[in-house]
């Protein structure tokens, strides 16, 4: 009987041990993660991103394709709006692609590697590593880490990450606001490391004639850094350019907003060389607040008369719904670009800034100059310095939210506010 006891007691304590080796701590599951990372080679994933960050949430399938050592691809589609929009990285540079619309936007960038996507394997892991702080759970097949969010919208403050016990996989990210409320949330359907890519993959024009603009049969064309006309189009220095947005800018104004109104050939102006009419542009932010613009209103009415009246009735105007503290209701001024009907709106308070929207037509490629910004279901460009322009495109609509003060921030809700309501 006592030999049975001992036998038992035996069996007991090798059970323990053996489910305590089986056992990962935190620490040893960041140990393998960082192995992961830095001996992973590609990968390629696919699932669902939900943004609840205006007053419906907006629902995107995400693709997601890297190779080492700094190739990617982002696919990101809204099927309910059959919006896509592409972002590469490849040896020429930073692409964003709009292939509907026959759009490419190439920028002077060295993104992810400046800021984080919730939807890329490195920056998930990278957010674990750093943080010493973090939680840790095992959920069922899972480990489960809560850390600090570390991206440039500085209204996310945590995140929860999911990843597969049996090979660290991911299966969900959940990022929260500083109210723990989820305001952006991933669930991958499928994630597979090593897999192996066609070299079109990565490609720009590869991309653009996969899914062919429905409202064009010319292909795209790219701008290289050493055009000087394309990256001088970009950047403003083209003097007809000047002169179109100018007057453009002006049309359709009421006298007493025509002050402001050519200011908004200061923002981005020309998206590219081959359209540098184009309505590339913001609000200048100094117009803004000190009333200083004196448009002229005969290139003003020059400007107006170039839109058809069925072209301007079709133009479906779209307003933020949200509003920063402080920041009163804005003028609505109906304008024109390029001959492209818009909307502009005017923000006055605590904070002072312009929001235009346009509906340009299709466009050759442009070298812009600025930094890149995750919106979440798109990708921004930021321009500017102490007077800064945000710039990015959603249902064939192009927005420039420019402001001499308006935090970054703020810019991101303002911007992700858009796309939940529609209608002047």
């Amino acid at each position: 009987m006592r030999r049975m006891t001992w036998t038992a007691a035996i069996i007991l304590c090798l059970s323990l041990v053996l489910a305590a080796c089986g056992t990962k701590d935190a620490e040893s599951v960041v140990k393998e993660l960082d192995k992961v990372v830095n001996s992973m080679e590609s990968y390629q994933g696919s699932g669902t991103m939900t943004l609840r960050t205006g007053q419906q949430p907006l629902e995107y399938k995400v693709e997601v394709s890297y190779q080492k050592p700094q190739y990617y691809r982002i696919k990101l589609t809204n099927e309910e709006k059959d919006i896509t929009q592409i972002v590469l990285r490849n040896d020429d540079g930073v692409f964003v692609l709009t292939p509907k619309l026959n759009k490419v936007f190439r920028f002077q960038s060295d993104w992810p590697q400046n800021q984080g996507q919730v939807y890329l394997y490195q920056t998930l892991v990278q957010s674990i590593l750093v943080d010493n702080s973090r939680q840790f759970v095992i959920d069922e097949d899972n480990y489960v880490f809560d850390v600090m969010a570390n991206y440039n919208n500085g209204s996310l403050a945590r995140q929860k990450i999911w990843l597969n016990k049996a090979d660290y996989k991911p299966v969900q990210v959940e990022v929260s606001d500083t109210n723990a409320a989820v305001m952006v949330e991933v669930k991958f359907d499928n994630f597979d490391f090593g897999p192996k890519f066609d070299k079109a993959v990565f490609e720009t024009e590869a991309n653009m004639k996969a899914t062919p603009s429905s409202q064009t049969t010319e292909e795209p064309t790219m701008a290289l850094p050493d055009d000087e006309s394309t990256t001088g189009a970009a950047e403003g220095n083209v003097d007809d350019a000047d002169a179109d947005a100018n007057a453009a800018t002006n049309g359709n104004i009421a006298d007493d907003a025509g002050t402001d109104a050519n200011a908004a050939t200061d923002g981005d102006k020309a998206d590219d060389a081959g359209n540098q009419t184009d309505v590339n542009s913001a609000v200048d932010g100094d117009d803004q607040t000190n009333n200083s613009g004196n448009a002229a209103e005969d290139e003003g009415d020059d400007a107006a008369t170039s839109v058809k009246p069925e072209e301007a009735a079709g133009f479906t105007a779209m307003k933020p719904s949200y509003l920063p503290a402080g920041v009163q209701e804005p003028e609505l001024i109906d304008i024109v670009f390029g001959g492209n009907p818009g909307l502009m709106l005017r923000y006055s308070g605590d904070y002072s800034y312009t929001l235009i929207q346009t509906e340009p037509k299709d466009q050759a490629a442009s070298l812009v100059p600025g930094t890149i910004l995750d919106l979440g279901f798109t990708v921004g460009e930021v321009s500017g310095d102490e007077q800064q322009t945000l710039t990015w495109t959603y249902e064939g609509h192009q927005f420039r939210l420019t402001s001499a003060n308006l935090p970054e921030s703020e810019m991101i809700k303002v911007a992700q506010s858009v796309q939940g309501e529609i209608g002047k």
